[in-house]
């Protein structure tokens, strides 16, 4: 059984950084893509960066310039480099790896950053 461990998460001042890791145990075949999606406070899920097995990567616009998406193939995990944290960054932080045999999520991680 596949799944996914998220860790990184905290409460940090607007400004600083953090760094979210999601490492899949189990054995996922083939993974097509990895992604983080967020849960805001009262607002719907949203897409916050991706990555291809290729290595493309895709960014929501009010992240650009700030979060980087980066991929371990070997160790099966996929990380979110957040910078520039604003208070809007905070959300529950999901992530995501879809594979040629299923699509998997993980339990969610709270980033909190105060203004």
């Amino acid at each position: 059984q596949v799944q996914l461990v998220e860790s990184g998460g905290g409460l940090v001042q607007a400004g600083g950084s953090l760094r979210l890791s999601c490492a899949a145990s189990g054995s996922i075949f083939s993974i097509i893509s990895m992604a983080w999606y967020r849960l805001p406070p009262g607002k719907q899920r949203e897409l916050v960066a991706a990555v291809t097995s290729g290595g493309t990567s895709n960014y929501a616009d009010s992240v650009k310039g700030r979060f980087t998406i980066s991929r371990d193939n070997a160790k099966n995990t996929v990380y979110l480099q957040m910078n520039s944290l604003k208070p809007e960054d905070t959300a529950v932080y999901y992530c995501r790896m879809v594979g040629l045999r299923g699509d998997y999520w993980g339990q969610g991680t709270q980033v909190t950053v105060s203004s």
